[in-house]
């Protein structure tokens, strides 16, 4: 066993065990936590691939920004997890049906990966070693994938929308920003001009 499969397997074990507690662990801190090493883990999985570029835009983006902001949600608001867990068996069956799917889908998935002799992988580097993995990713993105890469930007648009439309309420004492009115206002609705003489004050 090399060096480097014996850093792959002790990255990807480390990664598996992480999801697992951010699903099993009791304490929504711990989980974030455990997410956070989730993805430092999965950084090291992608240098060891070549792929540093989404290593670091994992690190910059996800533990950076996506993981400390749950970190600060969920240490912000004073939440009842244990009034949350309270009712929480009446979705038990829900949940294990979609278990029951999720494991007949994984189980699909691996008996024809078995079945077909294995994928045949791609190669984690550029064809071209001229070329950057940054500027290989931009290329595959905007021209193999263009349409799938619109499509995602267009569900995440929704999905803002969607999250915004559930979080808004209107309040009476709410000021709400009104374009059109801004639009049309006039100057000397706006801004009044005085003359005031020197020393003598407004």
């Amino acid at each position: 066993m090399t060096i480097e499969l014996a850093i792959f397997y002790l990255l990807a074990a480390v990664t598996v065990g992480c999801a697992v507690m951010v699903v099993t662990a009791r304490n929504p801190v711990h989980s974030v936590l455990f997410l956070i090493l989730a993805f430092f883990n999965s950084a090291g999985l992608f240098l060891l691939l070549g792929a540093e570029f989404l290593a670091m835009i994992l690190v910059v983006v996800y533990v950076g920004a996506v993981a400390v902001l749950f970190m600060f949600v969920v240490m912000m608001l004073d939440v009842n997890f244990t009034k949350m867990r309270q009712g929480a068996a009446v979705y038990l069956p829900i949940g294990a049906l979609v278990g029951v799917i999720l494991l007949a889908e994984l189980v699909l998935v691996v008996g024809g990966w078995a079945f077909a002799g294995g994928f045949e992988t791609a190669s984690p580097v550029p064809a071209d070693l001229t070329v950057t993995n940054t500027e290989a990713l931009g290329r595959i993105l905007y021209t193999d994938y263009v349409y799938l890469f619109q499509a995602a930007g267009a569900i995440l648009l929704v999905a803002i929308i969607g999250a915004i439309t559930l979080t808004l309420r209107s309040r009476g004492t709410s000021r709400r920003q009104d374009i059109g009115r801004q639009v049309h206002r006039r100057p000397h609705q706006t801004v009044e001009i005085r003359k005031v003489d020197t020393g003598a004050g407004v």
